[in-house]
């Protein structure tokens, strides 16, 4: 299944959910542009590194927010976008457009953390939106339990749209994250070298954050 649009409307424009989602596409198309050196250079400076992290915070904290912006690929890109592009409309529209800038921003660097201290001298880089977009998802779902999404479902060589519960879309995202997630440390625990993959303790993170703070940002203020 995959989300097309949300069956909320808004009574706003959301310019900073659209702000991001451009931000992340021009992002990416500078990558594309790289060399493999340069993407390596440029991954190394902007991702979260976290041994870097935890051996030097004064200058890689910046990393906790900057690597928000990076993905590793078309499908990384365009799925974190799309996620972003159907939920969270609602959520700026609930917080306000400059609230919900930094829920989001504040989700994602939460979210980094989680995956961080699982693998504090971990080389290998993380990156991506998934973590802060987690976030969108756990306000979301608290806040319109009952809203439907209209979805894409492929059925072998067929394809069509149904509209399914919100709270089924995200619910299956977070299940399989923390499935994930404990496999992944379990696999860590068996393992002498270090292994890379989607940072599913930053979506879980990230999720559970979503859901903390966004009623201390307001998600459900009387209009």
């Amino acid at each position: 299944m995959f989300p097309l649009y949300d069956e909320n409307p808004t009574r706003i424009t959301p310019y900073f959910t659209y702000g991001i989602i451009g931000m992340n596409v021009l992002v990416f198309l500078h990558e594309v542009s790289l060399s493999n050196a340069e993407l390596n250079q440029f991954f190394g400076q902007y991702a979260l590194v976290p041994q870097e992290l935890t051996t030097n915070l004064a200058s890689e904290w910046p990393t906790l927010f900057t690597s928000q912006f990076l993905h590793g690929g078309w499908w990384h890109l365009i799925s974190n976008m799309v996620f972003l592009w159907v939920f969270g409309n609602n959520i700026e529209e609930r917080l306000g457009h400059f609230k919900y800038l930094i829920f989001y921003l504040t989700c994602g660097a939460l979210a980094a953390l989680c995956q961080w201290f699982i693998g504090m001298y971990s080389t290998i880089p993380s990156l991506g939106a998934s973590g802060a977009i987690s976030g969108v998802l756990g306000a979301y779902l608290i806040r319109f339990p009952q809203a439907r999404v209209t979805t894409l479902v492929f059925l072998g060589f067929f394809v069509t749209t149904i509209s399914v519960p919100a709270l089924v879309i995200i619910g299956i995202f977070f299940v399989q994250n923390v499935i994930s997630g404990l496999l992944s440390l379990q696999a860590a625990a068996n393992m002498s070298v270090q292994t890379g993959g989607v940072a599913y303790w930053a979506h879980i993170g990230g999720f559970v954050f979503g859901v903390i703070l966004s009623p201390i940002f307001g998600l459900f203020r009387r209009d």
